[in-house]
């Protein structure tokens, strides 16, 4: 008998191997790399970032498939949705590490762990928009959960961040459970946990079907820290270092998003009018705690976890309309881009004005911030003006999309109107407590003390971050259409190609 192997091709995953081995490089040099040679690491990362970022880009307009078992389906799909989002990734680890270098030398936490659990946790990421098999889902799942279950805790014996890394492996291992849970229940359903024999079988799987999907939904709504499974964020966000909740705050949402969008529409589209009324009900939650309990929090790191809170209500609005518009998944694409920029800008401020590690980040610490920094102020100005979506700015071009999307799918589907307008409601009441902080800043006194390092490479993350905010504020168009040709491999009539 003829022994038949699945069809692989490594090539295909070749920028998620790069950024792995650069990892586990990292983690064989630091037993040969003496303390006074601490800044390789930072340089290896950002090789291998950039090699796997030059690999991703190349793969453009590609579709294929591997890990393929023998009569089955491939596990790994290469298409220009998966590329967009390892891009994503990819610049999000990229601006991670340049902020860095100054943030952990003056808290003290410069060690060779934060930047291989970064990589690690990035592969896991990528996996997640190229997976189409809810078993490696999960492992990708897993690959990047538990490297920033570390990355929390990184700095121990600091009690703040020891407890923020307890409650989200402890709440995180609880979701964990919840999503193989709805794996088995979708086997059972259908047979299968490849996402194209799931589309096939899930119509036929009845009220096991169902169960199945909103297992599945509530496991992710824990990642992307969607009301109700948002308890977790403002406690992790607040106790683990700055620069690791800047990490998690826009990698771990993207990536369970990147596995909702992959999952809702390339396998549940038969059953679509159950889970987008769910995902409705879910993003008005959402966008309702996470407006309106920010409004009440006086330090920012937790201001800024409810906002990501609330911004994941957002995108849950495109998750929502990706179903019957076919400017949906596009929207969800562009606003996660969007908000990459915004929140990575806006957190870069927020460690210029941590003295020393959890200090300064009271909001009225930032009283008198503009008399002693001006441009610093204005930059966090604007972010906060991007973040509650302000005209010219990335934020407001990304909600003009996803409201559209969302009106669009009203005529082909579940009627999402009210959603919209609960959108629209709760970003005027997000106005209240970003320009507080504008406020704070321009209208008060304080000291408006910085810390004076001017490091090159935060300068160059920062005006990263604004110059894409300001792009895609003023040139929306031109990247909106990009994220059109972003669609999934054989979902076509739900993602609009």
């Amino acid at each position: 008998m003829e022994f038949q192997v699945p069809a692989i091709n490594l090539a295909l995953l070749s920028p998620v191997l790069i950024v792995m081995v650069t990892g586990a490089l990292i983690m064989l040099l630091e037993f040969f790399i003496p303390e006074t040679r601490k800044g390789w690491y930072t340089w290896l990362s950002l090789v291998g970032i950039v090699l796997a970022f030059a690999q991703t880009a190349t793969m453009w307009g590609s579709e294929a498939g591997t890990f393929t078992p023998v009569g089955g389906q491939p596990m790994v799909l290469l298409d220009n949705y998966a590329t967009f989002l390892n891009l994503i990734f990819l610049i999000t680890g990229a601006l991670t590490i340049l902020l860095a270098i100054s943030y952990l030398r003056r808290t003290g936490l410069d060690r060779a762990e934060f930047y291989m659990l970064l990589l690690f946790s990035l592969s896991g990421m990528m996996l997640m928009g190229m997976a189409n098999d809810l078993i490696l889902v999960f492992l990708a799942l897993e690959i990047l959960s538990i490297p920033l279950y570390i990355m929390a805790g990184l700095a121990w014996p600091r009690g703040e961040s020891e407890e923020s890394a307890m409650k989200y492996f402890l709440l995180g291992a609880f979701s964990s459970g919840i999503f193989v849970f709805g794996i088995a229940l979708t086997y059972g359903a259908t047979g299968s946990t490849a996402l194209p024999q799931v589309l096939t079988g899930i119509a036929n799987g009845g009220a096991l079907g169902l169960a199945g999907a909103a297992f599945l939904l509530v496991g992710l709504g824990f990642k992307v820290a969607a009301a109700p499974f948002h308890m977790w964020t403002p406690d992790v966000y607040e106790g683990a270092p700055t620069i690791v909740t800047a990490f998690m705050s826009v990698g771990a949402k993207v990536g369970g998003f990147a596995a909702m969008l992959r999952i809702f529409l390339a396998a549940l589209p038969e059953i679509g009018d159950t889970w987008v009324t769910a995902v409705a009900v879910l993003s008005a939650l959402t966008l309702i705690i996470g407006n309106v309990v920010a409004i009440t929090q006086s330090n920012i790191k937790r201001m800024l976890a409810y906002s990501s809170i609330a911004h994941a209500g957002y995108i849950m609005i495109a998750v929502a309309a990706s179903a019957n518009s076919e400017r949906g998944l596009s929207a969800a694409l562009f606003y996660m881009f969007a908000y990459l920029f915004t929140t990575l800008g806006a957190f870069a401020i927020v460690m210029a004005r941590e003295h020393q590690l959890g200090e300064g980040l009271q909001l009225n610490d930032y009283k008198g911030l503009a008399r002693r920094h001006p441009l610093l102020a204005l930059v966090m100005a604007y972010f906060m003006l991007s973040l509650t979506g302000v005209p010219p700015t990335g934020g407001f071009s990304g909600k003009f999309y996803l409201f559209r999307a969302a009106i669009e799918a009203s005529s082909a589907g579940p009627d999402l109107l009210w959603l919209v307008l609960i959108g629209v409601v709760t970003s005027v009441i997000s106005g209240y407590y970003y320009l507080r902080l504008v406020y704070l800043m321009y209208m008060t006194d304080g000291d408006g003390t910085l810390v004076e390092e001017r490091h090159p490479a935060v300068v160059t993350a920062v005006a990263v971050t604004v110059a894409f905010t300001l792009l895609l504020g003023f040139m929306p168009g031109t990247w909106f259409d990009v994220t059109r040709q972003a669609v999934l491999w054989g979902g076509r009539l739900l993602a609009g190609g």
